[in-house]
């Protein structure tokens, strides 16, 4: 066994559950993972080397092949399309001589494409070995990038402002606005008691920010509920996923509030009597971890976090799937991020079998400020259903796109005006997996008993081809399907290769029946929520602009996707015939 690898697992404890985190280190001692030093992996935890292949192959920047020294991938989200990062990535490509998603046969860089980098609000944006972003791209830095690439200028010395990310705050409220925290959450949830702090979550009316919108403070007492051993701990768990394309509400909070996140997991530990809690970091926000370490060390320092409670941060690997709170456990424990059979339910058996409460970045940031100033005051914002603010990542054709904080129960078309929106065809709220609007729906107020939302809204101007919207979201699911159930991971593909052939021309009825049949088949059947909610922009296509589908279905009849007579060539070589019977007619009939 290698010296580095044996101290990687020495670091580590040769824990299995440290296994994504060992997969990242091992990775950065040579930029990808060859099968040895997996085998190795794998020796030293006491598993079989498929078993961590599988682990790696699994999430999107674990590479299992050479990727260049300069791995350059452009966000792909509808967003950063129509903001031209595409054309962009060509330009780039062309510049090095490369072929979209290849490694350079020298082995000095590749360019690709990946998910949503949550910086819509700044795109179009690329990662950079999987460590650095670099935002706000045109043509001017993208030549400037391939001739420091073909000179091989060490990223240490690119220029420092190309890698700056900004909180991108417009609209601050209570939680972004407030000072920062230093222990008068706990304090107040002690001189309370817990019974009392969860009873003042209850009559505060939170619910989670997530999406779902689930009590917190049910939530809580069913992790209360549950059993525990002697040697048992109760976890807490902050969602640091923030996936859903177009989302980016957690970066500003982890970036300005970060104290107060983790205040607001100090009260759930003080509630719960949790020994244990962790940061889940999504990749893509590699460059903040650095900052979050500080932040977690200052606090062991001043007494806010040490034997009783502590944090550590668990920095994800590619995979949208975990941002579903049992995948996100699964990847923890250091494996593929599959979603769980429930029940039970991570309440009840989470991180290794104990109870453990996850909720969303922005939760704990309000439990935090309501911990402080009380229920009255957090209820007295908003509506009687959806009680204080929310945060909204605004993207897309705006002119002042980013993070608004505003009291729920406010109309959709009032954060429209606030950002800048014009000759708006559509909007997509809460993200791919939310709601497709159209403007009769403008009117309608933000909450859970009108528009729920994560907190990501895009906005389509009436130049944009609504069809090639929802046929992004399509690939997009398509491409993050964790695989592990049949409806989502054919049905995904279906709906991708029936829309790519209505872009191609080649639509008819026949394919709008199609689409609605898997439409309400993925609703019915996949394995998680995250499959489930797949085609809700094509239903809301469906609904609320059939005319997009129309106008690509110019055919009264079926026609094939592909051409059938051009199948038959080969056959028509071999054979050495090309007369008229040897050829199909495929014009409708």
């Amino acid at each position: 066994m290698s010296t580095s690898i044996t101290d990687l697992l020495l670091r580590h404890g040769h824990r299995r559950d440290r296994l994504v985190q060992l997969l990242h280190e091992a990775q950065a001692l040579q930029g990808w993972l060859p099968r040895p030093a997996l085998a190795e992996l794998a020796a030293g935890l006491g598993l079989s080397p498929a078993v961590v292949e599988g682990v790696a192959g699994f999430y999107r920047y674990f590479h299992l092949q050479p990727v260049g020294r300069y791995h350059l991938l452009f966000s792909d989200n509808v967003t950063d399309r129509h903001a031209g990062s595409r054309a962009l990535a060509a330009d780039l490509c062309r510049r090095l001589w490369l072929e979209p998603g290849r490694t350079s046969e020298d082995g000095l860089a590749r360019v690709g494409f990946t998910s949503c980098t949550g910086l819509g609000d700044q795109g179009p944006a690329l990662l950079l070995n999987q460590q650095q972003v670099i935002t706000r791209l045109d043509g001017g830095r993208v030549a400037e990038i391939a001739e420091l690439v073909r000179a091989q200028v060490p990223v240490a010395d690119w220029p420092t402002d190309w890698f700056t990310v900004e909180p991108g705050v417009r609209r601050p409220g209570v939680l972004l606005n407030a000072p920062a925290s230093q222990g008068e959450a706990i304090a107040a949830t002690r001189a309370r008691g817990n019974a009392a702090a969860l009873d003042e979550l209850q009559a505060s009316g939170l619910r989670g920010r997530g999406g779902a919108g689930y009590p917190t403070h049910a939530k809580w007492r069913a992790c209360l509920a549950a059993p525990l051993t002697a040697e048992q701990t109760r976890v807490v768990v902050c969602n640091a996923d923030e996936g859903e394309p177009g989302t980016f509400k957690d970066r500003a909070l982890l970036m300005l509030q970060p104290d107060a996140v983790i205040e607001g997991m100090g009260v759930a530990a003080e509630v719960l009597g949790a020994r244990r809690g962790f940061i889940y970091l999504r990749a893509e926000y590699r460059f903040l971890l650095e900052g979050l370490q500080a932040v977690l060390a200052e606090r062991r320092a001043a007494g806010l976090l040490g034997p009783h409670f502590d944090i550590e941060i668990h920095l994800g690997a590619g995979a949208y799937v975990c941002g579903e709170e049992s995948a996100l456990i699964e990847s923890l424990e250091g494996k593929r991020g599959t979603p769980r059979i429930r029940p039970p339910f991570p309440v009840e058996r989470g991180y290794l079998g104990q109870p453990t409460v996850v909720n969303n970045v922005e939760t704990f940031a309000a439990v935090a400020w309501i911990a402080r100033h009380g229920a009255a005051a957090w209820a007295a914002m908003g509506t009687p259903e959806s009680r204080g603010s929310k945060l909204h990542s605004v993207s897309g054709d705006v002119s002042r796109p980013g993070v608004y904080e505003l009291p729920f129960g406010t109309p959709l078309a009032e954060l429209l005006r606030e950002a800048g929106a014009h000759d708006v065809q559509a909007v997509q709220l809460g993200g791919p997996s939310g709601l497709l609007l159209a403007p009769p729906d403008f009117e309608r107020r933000l909450g859970f008993e009108d528009l729920p939302t994560a907190g990501a809204l895009m906005v389509f101007n009436r130049s944009r081809d609504l069809l090639e919207v929802v046929r992004g979201f399509a690939q997009f699911f398509a491409h993050e399907s964790c695989g592990f159930c049949t409806p989502c991971r054919v049905g995904t593909e279906l709906v991708v290769r029936r829309l790519d052939k209505l872009h191609a021309g080649h639509g008819s009825p026949f394919d709008e029946a199609e689409l609605r049949d898997l439409e309400a088949l993925m609703h019915g059947t996949t394995h998680c929520g995250l499959g489930a909610s797949a085609t809700n922009p094509l239903r809301d296509l469906l609904q609320r602009f059939p005319e997009a589908l129309c106008s690509r279905s110019p055919h009264a009849h079926f026609v094939p996707g592909f051409d059938l007579d051009a199948e038959l060539a080969s056959a028509r070589a071999a054979t050495g015939r090309d007369d008229t019977h040897a050829h199909l007619d495929q014009v409708p009939r």
